[in-house]
């Protein structure tokens, strides 16, 4: 697979995969305008905390090279509609900060859309290092979502140990959460690891107990969209009842992520922007025919916050860090 999104400078293009087309096609798209990048982002074509980050980045870039003349102003004013389009992921943000921080030229934003772009790749292969230690040789894990390649540039977050220690020769299983309502477990983690020739078995959200209570994994590995000063950490729906079941049946439950997805200005989960998504991915997104009876209210948050207390330990590209030791090391 290549990777899940990347600069082409000889075209000026932000190149991306289009997720919402997997796993029936795999379709590259090559962007050039604002609202072409706006609406990757919007639409899911590209998601995930790290890879939304990274697009932005080569987003901004390629706007500017687009420009003539060249218009630090406007580059400024689609910066901040990029940054409204997913408010939960703060990587986002972060890339986009980071763009304009030291970049006020067509050049210079190039060479730095690209230095976001390889550390996204060094990070997570960093993550897999750390977390791989955490798998033993026959194991098993569950995930939800999908927070794997296709989350970011290359190797992922939760999914990173997994492709690092199959590498290191390791026997790793893998059980995927379909992941309701947009099924990111079912069309793209099943979908990349089986790409991958990682073993990987799918289940629906609802199953999950059942899995756990009969001890069939070892560990529970979930990605992240924003990390709370207190170590809350908000990711995709689901993910908070799927704590609490890991917590009451025993099993270690490991937060992967980059130390840029961690938000030391929100306190804790509560005060983290939740993104509520349209009531038609519930009601009319997979069947010809209305999923729910027209007129329903819809209750559709995006993601959902797991509470530090369930949280054994976060693993990122300086280690598998406590809650606590991830606040201090940030400090």
């Amino acid at each position: 697979m290549t990777d899940t999104v990347w600069f082409d400078r000889d075209r000026n293009r932000l190149c991306i995969i289009d997720q919402t087309l997997l796993p029936n096609e795999v379709k590259i798209l090559s962007l050039h305008t604002a609202e072409a990048v706006e609406q990757a982002i919007r639409t899911l074509q590209v998601r995930g905390a790290p890879a939304i980050g990274v697009a932005a980045a080569i987003g901004l870039a390629v706007l500017a090279a687009e420009m003539r003349p060249f218009h630090e102003a406007l580059l400024l004013t689609c910066a901040e509609r990029l940054k409204r389009v997913r408010p939960t992921a703060v990587n986002l943000a972060w890339a986009i900060n980071r763009m304009l921080a030291g970049a006020h030229d067509p050049e210079s934003l190039a060479v730095q859309a690209q230095a976001i772009w390889a550390q996204d790749i060094a990070t997570c292969r960093k993550i897999g290092v750390q977390g791989s230690a955490l798998l033993r040789d026959g194991g098993a894990i569950l995930t939800h979502c999908n927070a794997g390649r296709l989350a970011a540039v290359r190797y992922g977050t939760a999914l990173a140990p997994v492709y690092v220690a199959t590498e290191q020769g390791k026997r790793v299983r893998v059980f995927a959460d379909e992941t309701r309502p947009l099924l990111q477990g079912a069309r793209l983690t099943a979908w990349e690891l089986r790409e991958a020739g990682v073993p990987v078995t799918l289940l629906c959200d609802n199953m999950a107990a059942g899995l756990l209570a009969r001890g069939a994994v070892d560990a529970v590995f979930v990605g992240a969209d924003r990390v709370a000063r207190n170590g809350d950490a908000a990711n995709k729906t689901g993910s908070l009842g799927l704590s609490i079941l890991a917590r009451h049946f025993g099993v270690p439950f490991y937060v992967c992520a980059p130390f840029s997805t961690y938000d030391a200005a929100i306190t804790a989960g509560t005060a983290i922007p939740i993104e509520q998504r349209a009531g038609e991915e519930l009601t009319a997104l997979w069947y010809a025919k209305p999923m729910a009876p027209a007129g329903v209210d819809i209750y559709n948050p995006a993601f959902d916050v797991v509470p530090h207390k369930n949280i054994t330990a976060f693993v990122t590209e300086h280690g598998v860090l406590a809650p606590d030791d991830l606040q201090r090391l940030s400090k």
